[in-house]
């Protein structure tokens, strides 16, 4: 299982919220099978339903 705040914690050169999309795609297609959204991302640039949006791209990282 990985976390959301792992994530960011690790990735300091994310700027924005597509690019923890990327990050997020990338470690499902890493072999990640769990992904807890423990914490709301700090950019600008989150959209309202920002969870939805994390869990789809986890889900379905190819699309």
């Amino acid at each position: 299982m990985i976390y959301l705040s792992d994530i960011l914690t690790h990735e300091y050169e994310l700027e924005n919220f597509e690019g923890l999309l990327e990050v997020v795609r990338q470690k499902a297609r890493e072999g990640e099978i769990h992904l807890d959204v423990d914490i709301k991302p700090p950019f600008g640039d989150v959209p309202r339903d920002w969870q939805n949006i994390i869990e789809m791209a986890f889900t379905f990282p190819n699309r």
